[in-house]
């Protein structure tokens, strides 16, 4: 007996449908594990104390001729300390503790200040710790969080509750790729935006690098 038509079609697509169907789920698959939630940066990003990442930062200012560049070294010593330590173009060191900055110079008398009176301070030592201890509950009480791209290359956007902070940072955006923090943009409510080079960005940095090399390797990263 002759095989009906229909059965002779269904027999020919099944395979397509078939092999149509897994690359479909092949595809949705690999989507799902390249997009980014906050959630997933902050786990990839936590580092146990003890710490240390080289960072080099450009800040604008209108009073200065060409952006000021600093060079250093961020630590975590402890779970409850941050030191952030410039070694050029001046050598600084700011460590916040227990709620207090301590800012030491060469040949000068260090200070010491509650963090509460500089609130831009006391958001760094709350994000950079919150971080490195992939604390999002931490993060989240301060600033409201949103997670951008993929995990091969990321950004998450930190918009501050505080209202205290609010008026003097608009927002900082972090870029990274994979579970490396290469940069940040902390842009101010008032003046030009911080953009601070992590890990192999700042490693990067030649005397050379301008502005917009800057920009290239802390928004792309190093090729």
């Amino acid at each position: 007996m002759p095989t009906p038509l229909r059965k002779i079609v269904l027999r020919k697509t099944a395979p397509r449908n078939i092999a149509l169907a897994l690359l479909l789920s092949a595809m949705a698959s690999v989507a799902a594990a390249q997009s980014v939630d906050a959630g997933w940066v902050l786990q990839a990003l936590a580092r146990p104390a003890p710490m240390r990442t080289a960072f080099v930062e450009v800040r604008g200012s209108a009073l200065l001729k060409a952006p000021l560049r600093l060079a250093g070294e961020y630590r975590r010593p402890d779970a409850a300390t941050l030191v952030r330590e410039v070694r050029s173009p001046y050598r600084e060191t700011t460590t916040l503790r227990a709620g207090e900055a301590v800012i030491a110079r060469d040949g000068k008398t260090p200070r010491r200040f509650a963090l509460s009176r500089v609130p831009e301070l006391a958001g760094l030592q709350t994000s950079f710790g919150a971080l490195l201890a992939g604390d999002r509950a931490g993060i989240e009480r301060t600033y409201t969080v949103a997670a951008r791209g993929s995990r091969e290359r990321w950004t998450l956007t930190l918009v501050p509750k505080d209202k205290a902070l609010a008026a003097r940072v608009r927002d900082i955006v972090l870029y990274g790729q994979g579970a490396e923090l290469r940069c940040i943009e902390t842009r101010p409510a008032k003046g030009e935006l911080q953009r601070t080079l992590l890990a192999s960005a700042a490693q990067a940095v030649t005397p050379t690098t301008d502005g917009a090399g800057f920009e290239r390797l802390c928004r792309n990263g190093v090729k």
